[in-house]
């Protein structure tokens, strides 16, 4: 039996029922932020810098997410990063004040408007379960991509390309290491020479194989996995699915920001050679997910 929530209070408002948005790199969590952002009674933040460092933190050594003391430091950083005051919008990344409409410093909301928090940091599904204990009632949304799609917009992001250099798997590594894909420490050379759409592949197998853990442990009410397919082809089917989720109205107009979303686009940006390596690492997942016939 779970404990009782501690209920945190952020600018005076309990903090009940926040959302977390999860999922592999470039799987369209950043969109549905967009959308809740813009969306009455919402407050998400979306990589402020406190959030981050625990985020990469717990991603990189599991053990710290599992201990005793996640809850509380997942918590102070979350406390933070939804704190409403004078000029707290411009230390977001530009991706949040864009998602948010923000011209200027901020807030870009007022504390007298929210009613729901939440968070989609980028990476965050590598600390559900720190979020889970952390928030009890929280609600889950998790985004499922193609691998092959996925693997093409990080191989054009320097951000998902940093993690790929062979100083990452240092000798103090724990295994298995989702983050990165790796799940024994036997196959840490093996990592080191792959190619980087391999390791990519690896980060997509890795987070979808979360995802799944996720959907055998939390109850319907409590986690909706979305795929990025309907969400760019079904846009009003999808966020009314998430609507009636989240028990509120999600804006539809604000998915639709600088980056559309855009399906099956690895057929024209994915070499050849890179196509191989994907569907070779991550066959079964693809094939599973209904991506790979």
């Amino acid at each position: 039996m779970r404990p009782p929530p501690h209920i945190l209070v952020v600018n005076g408002i309990k903090v009940r029922r926040p959302v977390f948005l999860l999922g592999a790199p470039h799987s369209g969590a950043d969109l549905l932020a967009r959308a809740l952002k813009r969306s009455p009674g919402f407050h998400v933040t979306m990589g402020r810098s406190g959030m981050a460092h625990v985020v990469y933190a717990f991603a990189r050594k599991p053990s710290i997410g599992s201990g005793h003391g996640a809850t509380r430091v997942i918590r102070d950083a979350l406390a933070e990063s939804w704190q409403v005051l004078p000029g707290v919008c411009g230390q977001c990344p530009p991706t949040c004040q864009e998602a948010g409409g923000v011209t200027g410093v901020g807030p870009c909301v007022a504390t007298s408007t929210v009613t729901r928090f939440g968070d989609a940091s980028p990476d965050l599904i590598y600390s559900a379960q720190a979020l889970l204990r952390a928030f009890p009632d929280a609600r889950f949304v998790q985004l499922i991509r193609d691998g092959r799609d996925v693997t093409t917009d990080m191989l054009a992001d320097p951000a998902c390309l940093a993690w790929f250099k062979p100083g990452m798997l240092a000798e103090d590594t724990e295994f298995p290491n989702p983050f990165l894909g790796v799940n024994r420490e036997e196959h840490r050379e093996r990592w080191k020479g792959m190619t980087t759409a391999g390791k990519c592949a690896l980060r997509w197998r890795g987070a979808v194989r979360l995802s799944a853990t996720l959907r055998q442990e939390l109850p319907p009410e409590q986690l909706l996995t979305l795929r990025y397919e309907e969400l760019a082809q079904k846009p009003a089917e999808t966020i009314g699915t998430l609507s009636g989720f989240l028990e509120t109205r999600v804006s539809k107009v604000a998915l639709y920001g600088p980056r559309v979303p855009e399906v099956g686009t690895w057929r024209l940006r994915l070499r050849p050679i890179d196509l191989v390596m994907v569907e070779r690492v991550a066959k079964e997942e693809l094939t599973r997910l209904g991506y790979l016939k």
